[in-house]
């Protein structure tokens, strides 16, 4: 994407970025019968001592090999990763949603990290940082040149620790330095409100560790300040992914008990499997089921699924399996498209791999990899129209992403997709600047200038709906069989 505007999705300071379902999370790796090829690794063991006898200068052993392994997994496709210590780390505070930070939600604009909201009651929220402003610097180095993810870590670090931030405020025109004590941040992954009598919303940002206690809770205050609900908008727009018994969980919510939510198929015998909206698929060992606390009334209330091109994995499997059984009106725009399942195995103490294992598959059989869900009902992202869909960046144009059996897996194509979307970014902001009109972002999720909320409500009511006239569904593979 282009160092002015990146609309890939939001990230929470100090959690990862990416999409990721992880099906389980094993103490050892695998021990395994197959043969190892032993010429490959005599040449491996050759260059590693080329390498450290011959190079500029000394290279740290320890080093040399995580860079082998990694760059070994990482050759396979987009989301299977090597975790050193400090990597490791990272992926299970992003899963706890617990971190240690600063509490801000971001992007990116003009190589600048945008700050999107403080989250509510953080360090930054404290220190009074408001949505829109621009750090340019992160202690003593400059923003512009600098990744998303490297702000990120620039930006963390340990509990009771200072971070100098330099803000600039485009609102006030002005720019003023700010030091912060970093603190242990835990995400909240699920909002929900009523936006009117007898309507409600629910956000699922993210599927962490916490996110179906979470929901549970919500909903059924939801219902102790209305008990006659009359219609429920699930809202997984830019939901990532996350822990895949925590989308069985929240499709369970919804559907009667015994119909399969999701199944996977892959090489070993474990990935051959199928979820369903049973307590034993989603509880955790000993807990009893954690959506025993919801009303009745969830099973049957008219339901509105809102997805976006930033909708994956596990979000993905929710809004599949509520379209499949017919529970639910699927509504906004084509989803990711990452129908891969990905287990951690850890390699030590402090190591892991994380490895797509399997595929997964809706109930009625469908393989979403690299194609993505496909709405009911197809929305503008505002009411002029889309601004920024274009721009997203999907499965289908990751570098090596899996390719369906109709697929052939082309890194060219993937290059001219990236130059397409430049040139359609810099179209946009042309346009934008010949307008003298600054490039405003999308309305806050929720908010009462949510369009496609607005006709997610009007569905629920059964009034007029405005739909896209600009979507076009993009096919990067056809329907694929699980066998």
């Amino acid at each position: 994407m282009g160092a002015k505007l990146k609309v890939a999705g939001w990230v929470a300071l100090g959690a990862m970025a990416g999409v990721l379902t992880t099906m389980q999370l094993q103490a050892n790796a695998r021990s395994t019968a197959v043969p190892l090829p032993l010429e490959e690794l005599q040449q491996l063991a050759a260059v590693f001592g080329i390498v450290k006898s011959d190079y500029v200068e000394p290279v740290d052993e320890k080093k040399l090999i995580n860079d082998a392994i990694s760059g070994m997994v990482a050759g396979l496709d987009p989301h299977s990763q090597f975790f050193d210590k400090k990597s490791f780390k990272e992926f299970r505070e992003s899963t706890s949603g617990r971190f240690v930070g600063v509490g801000i939600e971001i992007g990116m604009e003009d190589g600048l990290v945008k700050i999107v909201s403080p989250i509510e009651g953080s360090p930054a929220f404290r220190a009074g940082l408001k949505s829109g402003d621009l750090i340019s610097k992160i202690d003593d180095t400059a923003v512009k040149g600098l990744t998303l993810d490297q702000a990120v870590k620039r930006m963390r670090g340990e509990p009771n620790t200072k971070v100098s931030l330099t803000i600039y405020r485009k609102s006030e025109s002005r720019t003023f330095p700010l030091t912060i004590t970093r603190e242990e941040i835990r995400v909240q992954s699920v909002r929900a409100k009523l936006v009117e009598p007898g309507y409600a919303w629910v956000r699922v940002s993210q599927f962490q560790d916490r996110t179906v206690e979470d929901f549970t809770q919500k909903v059924t205050d939801l219902y102790k300040q209305d008990p006659k609900i009359k219609g429920v908008v699930l809202d997984l727009r830019n939901d990532p992914g996350g822990l895949l018994e925590g989308a069985v969980a929240i499709s369970a919510a919804f559907l009667p008990k015994d119909v399969e939510v999701v199944s996977t198929n892959g090489q070993i015998a474990e990935s051959k499997a199928s979820y369903k909206a049973n307590p034993e698929f989603y509880a955790r060992r000993g807990s009893g089921d954690p959506l025993r606390k919801l009303p009745d009334a969830l099973k049957n209330v008219p339901l509105v699924v809102l997805v976006n091109e930033g909708s994956a994995s596990a979000s993905e499997i929710v809004a599949g399996a509520l379209q499949d059984h017919k529970r639910a009106t699927v509504m906004g725009a084509q989803t990711f498209g990452k129908g891969s399942v990905q287990t951690v195995r850890q390699l030590g103490p402090d190591t892991a791999v994380k490895l797509t294992t399997a595929r997964y598959y809706t109930p009625s059989g469908r393989s979403i990899q690299a194609m993505g869900i496909v709405p009911d009902v197809a929305l503008d992202e505002t009411a002029e129209g889309n601004v920024f869909a274009e721009l997203r960046m999907r499965e289908a144009d990751l570098e090596k992403h899996l390719a369906g059996s109709n697929e052939k897996a082309d890194d060219a194509r993937v290059k001219e997709l990236e130059k397409l979307r430049e040139e359609r970014r810099q179209k946009l902001e042309a346009e934008y600047a010949k307008r003298g009109e600054p490039l405003k972002p999308l309305p806050e999720f929720g908010s009462n200038e949510d369009f496609p909320l607005q006709q997610a409500l009007n569905q629920l009511k059964g009034k007029p709906v405005v739909v896209s006239k600009s979507a076009v569904e993009r096919k990067a593979e056809a329907k694929t069989s699980k066998d």
